[in-house]
């Protein structure tokens, strides 16, 4: 109890770090009383030593450690610190403007009202139980009377001789424990209110936003910034935007800035500002090589964190030996009956909304973990009217397969469509996923569109040699943290399969665009892990987590080895080896989460 002030100081540290209003007028406030309590100790130690009184019995009574029998007035150093912070913090008050989401504090009052009501109720209940192990035996009255010393610091209380005393070590705990109990909650309960995030929407934002993406420039994965979870930050001169999300203290950015592709470095730095004023770390997540030559001006830094696979649709055909596996899946389709029809969710009859629906909650109940977000579309996001569904279905109009296409927009017309759901009926045509990109891509083609974009493969990327659409110069050498992420792909391989998934990709010959994670020190590294887990998986359970390693080392230990020759092999050719066929990975497209989303943007925890 003797340190409660202290323990107090270092959690509204942190608030002011974060630039937090509250924090600034707490700390003001503890610092204040503190100063008082200094004023009013040297003024006693003063008059003791008028009075004659022993200057070193008095500094030793203060808990001055420093020893000896000094003069009196050495004690103004150590006790003036307190005031010195006041003028500190009250000079520089306008830097904390941060304020939480309202109703914060008001919910922080109730919460330590009950607590220390409840608190209280326990010491009184319970100290009348126990009042014959003090002494001496205290009535109901003089439990009451001594509630303010059992939550007031050591130190702090009037100087009058305590009522009783805890003679046992039951009625030690209840006496010493109850104030512990309450400030160490209280210390939590602050320290979350800083945690959460301040930012604020407005109704009018998406609509804002949406209006910038169609009328702009944008990028592939642009429209996942209209999904909810999403606020959204624009540039003074109203023709950018850039969504975002904040956990851990980071701004974690959906892609690059969107709208207008011009100053760009100033936009990086405007948001960066802004992120500064609210005690946020900017991070840039999942941006082109555009993006981080223009952070990279800012002294920002950046790692390639996945491999954007594109297929341009003007010079696309599947002839040739390389796309065998094409054509196969496209004719076995023919023969089976199977056909490609294009759906918008929101209007789809019934029973082909009931089938997506079945297929969906199968491919998340045999995956046995919560459903990723962020950057990986669901069943929600689906049901938006721009996005087109195109369906595998047979002579019965049943689904065996679900992929869906967010438009790309530039300058008012869409010119292209990125793959973001995908996922099959483990019963049906096997190679369905095959045969429904194949189909989009040559029925975009005919509609006048540019290119699709079969999003990125996450932890994955070919070599450098073997990839001759990425310039040289977007393909940086290998740094000392590009190498740890490829080796957590390699752990995570055998449950969630990202280089099965680019291998997948690779059958379409598509080409290749690094997309890189950017953030301005790298000593903000892991916090920005923790926001991106909490981004793709904000319900992750610890029990989830359990099974998540355990997984990751059981099949790493069992089936790891094999199954990494064989990918890397495939990926280093850049078409699947003769074992693995279009069927074998058309099943790795559906299992260990090679599907969650057709490949958007993948977990990176």
């Amino acid at each position: 109890m003797a340190i409660v002030p202290s323990f107090l100081l270092l959690v509204l540290a942190e608030g002011l770090r974060r630039g937090r209003r509250f924090a600034w007028a707490a700390a003001l406030l503890v610092q204040a009383g503190l100063s008082a309590l200094a004023l009013v100790t040297l003024a006693s130690v003063l008059r003791s030593a008028a009075a004659g009184t022993v200057a070193g019995e008095v500094i030793a009574a203060t808990g001055n450690g420093g020893g000896g029998p000094h003069h009196p007035l050495a004690l103004a150093v150590p006790l003036a610190v307190p005031m010195v912070l006041f003028m500190v913090l009250l000079v520089c008050g306008r830097f904390f403007s941060v304020s939480p989401p309202r109703g914060t504090y008001a919910r922080l009052g109730a919460q330590l009202l009950v607590l220390a009501c409840v608190l209280s109720a326990v010491y009184v209940g319970t100290g009348m139980v126990l009042a014959a192990d003090f002494s001496p035996v205290p009535a109901l009255a003089d439990l009451l009377a001594d509630l303010p010393d059992r939550f007031l610091p050591l130190g702090y209380t009037v100087d009058v001789p305590p009522a009783f005393f805890p003679q046992s070590s039951p009625s030690v705990l209840l006496y010493e424990g109850v104030g512990i109990l309450f400030w160490a909650v209280t210390g939590v309960l602050i320290l979350k209110t800083f945690l959460r995030p301040t930012t604020s929407r407005s109704r009018n934002d998406r609509a804002r936003a949406l209006e910038i993406l169609k009328n702009g420039d944008s990028n592939s994965i642009s429209w996942m910034t209209t999904w909810a979870g999403n606020t959204y930050w624009f540039s003074t001169s109203g023709k950018t935007f850039i969504a975002y999300r904040v956990n851990s203290g980071v701004a974690l950015t959906l892609g690059a800035p969107v709208g207008q592709p011009a100053g760009l470095s100033e936009t990086l730095e405007e948001f960066s500002r802004y992120c500064k004023a609210k005690g946020w770390t900017p991070c840039i997540y999942a941006a082109p090589a555009s993006a981080r030559d223009a952070a990279s001006e800012l002294g920002w830094e950046a790692t390639q964190i996945a491999q954007e696979t594109v297929l341009p649709l003007e010079s696309l055909s599947f002839k040739g030996k390389k796309f065998q596996d094409i054509r196969t899946a496209m004719n076995k389709a023919e023969k089976a009956g199977i056909r490609a029809q294009w759906v918008r969710y929101p209007t789809a009859a019934r029973h082909l909304k009931n089938q997506i629906v079945a297929i969906s909650e199968e491919w998340v109940a045999d995956r046995k973990m919560p459903e990723m977000g962020f950057t990986l579309g669901g069943l929600d996001e689906l049901n938006d009217p721009e996005v087109r569904c195109l369906l595998a279905l047979d002579n019965q109009n049943h689904v065996h397969a679900v992929t869906s296409w967010l438009p790309v927009y530039h300058h008012g017309r869409i010119v292209g469509w990125t793959l973001d759901f995908m996922r099959r009926n483990e019963t049906g045509f096997r190679p369905a996923i095959e045969f429904l990109i194949a189909s989009a891509a040559t029925t975009l083609l005919k509609d006048g569109y540019e290119f699709i974009s079969l999003s990125a493969a996450p932890l994955a990327h070919v070599p450098q040699g073997k990839n001759s659409q990425t310039p040289p110069a977007d393909l940086p050498e290998a740094s000392g943290l590009d190498r740890l992420l490829d080796n957590i792909g390699s752990a995570l391989e055998p449950v969630y399969g990202f280089r099965s998934l680019l291998a997948f990709k690779a059958k379409f010959h598509p080409h290749y665009h690094p997309l890189f994670m950017i953030y301005p020190d790298s000593a903000s590294l892991p916090a920005i892990g923790n926001a991106l887990s909490r981004a793709y998986l904000p319900s992750l359970s610890v029990r989830e987590v359990l099974r998540l390693l355990h997984q990751i080392l059981r099949r790493g230990s069992t089936t790891g080895g094999r199954a990494k020759t064989q990918k890397s092999s495939s990926l280093i050719s850049a078409k699947p080896e003769p074992q693995e066929s279009h069927e074998q990975l058309s099943g790795d497209a559906k299992h260990g989460g090679t599907t969650a989303s057709a490949g958007s943007i993948k977990d990176q925890t």
